[in-house]
């Protein structure tokens, strides 16, 4: 395989600094889910956390690396699920952490992210202006900036997934993994390909937030001017091209889902094991119910990646259709 930014060995190493509560979690085959999909499932579980979702596997590291460098602040943009991952490690680190964020983005996460005793800016815009917002701090206030899947440790953070995946038996046949900014998918995808190349990896991405995945489909950045998805956590419109540049090395496939399979997806989840997830969670279940014939017979991993959501949403979103 062609080289990636991300080394294996530094994978290894990042599990000696994370908090050993975001590691080794939850792997299990759910039964409930294989008649409806028609293929066997298991589930790598992520939101049992303090923050709900893998993003701390990443913050862990960059902030472990910041206070050995005796840094006192940083700065991120979030569609909420990285302010609040970022805080906590943050916190106990003695360092002070701004987050920018959209002010229609979710409002627990907002909520969270304030809970967790982090600044947090509103923008008047999407998670692109908050980018921008974030950069500007970080120039002024000469602190760092912590830029999601730009910087290699959200990357090699949400790969050690990757290895616990890869040291299950019995193996998979294919691993569906939600893209956004494209940490979590570069960072398993790696590891996926240098330790079990068999194993399929497939990104999945909504409809309505298709920049990465045409991205990846014409090798080259594609931007879009808006989105238009319930899953925030994966709504970018601009790809960075240096994780563009890695995706293209280990993902063997990506798609585009509907709404409507992705919120069937959650009912899923809900229905038949037990989760409570955020939208991006369940895009891995989406693509099964989207391409049965695919996956029939297969044996598949999907990771649920984040459980942070807005409850009065949620319970719309799930309600069975009269």
């Amino acid at each position: 395989m062609q080289q990636t930014r991300l080394d294996t060995d530094r994978i290894r190493a990042a599990r000696r600094v994370i908090d050993p509560m975001f590691l080794d979690t939850p792997l299990y085959r759910c039964e409930a889910l294989e008649p409806g999909l028609g293929c066997a499932v298991s589930i790598k579980l992520e939101t049992a956390n303090p923050v709900r979702s893998f993003k701390a596997r990443g913050t862990e590291l960059v902030a472990s690396l910041l206070a050995d460098h005796g840094a006192q602040a940083v700065v991120c943009a979030s569609a909420g699920n990285l302010g609040q991952a970022l805080a906590w490690s943050a916190r106990g680190r003695g360092l002070d952490v701004t987050v920018v964020a959209s002010r229609f983005a979710t409002a627990a996460k907002l909520d969270r992210i304030r809970a967790l005793d982090a600044r947090l800016e509103l923008v008047d815009g999407d998670h692109e202006l908050a980018r921008e917002r974030a950069a500007a701090i970080a120039r002024h206030d000469g602190i760092r900036l912590l830029e999601d899947s730009l910087d290699i440790e959200t990357c090699e953070g949400a790969a050690t997934i990757g290895l616990e995946l890869v040291g299950t038996a019995p193996s998979f046949d294919a691993v569906l993994i939600a893209l956004g900014g494209g940490a979590l998918a570069t960072g398993v995808g790696h590891v996926v390909k240098a330790m079990a190349p068999e194993v399929e990896v497939i990104c999945v991405q909504p409809r309505g937030a298709p920049a990465m995945t045409h991205s990846w489909r014409q090798r080259r950045v594609v931007t879009t001017d808006s989105t238009d998805t319930i899953a925030d956590g994966v709504a970018g419109r601009r790809p960075i091209p240096a994780v563009l540049d890695d995706l293209l090395l280990v993902a063997d496939d990506a798609v585009l889902v509907q709404e409507a399979s992705i919120t069937a997806g959650m009912r899923m989840l809900l229905d038949h094991a037990g989760l409570v997830v955020e939208p991006s969670a369940a895009l891995g279940i989406a693509a099964i119910l989207e391409d049965r014939d695919r996956f029939a017979g297969r044996h598949v991993a999907t990771i649920v990646c984040g459980g942070n959501v807005d409850m009065a949403a949620y319970h719309r979103w799930v309600s069975p259709r009269v």
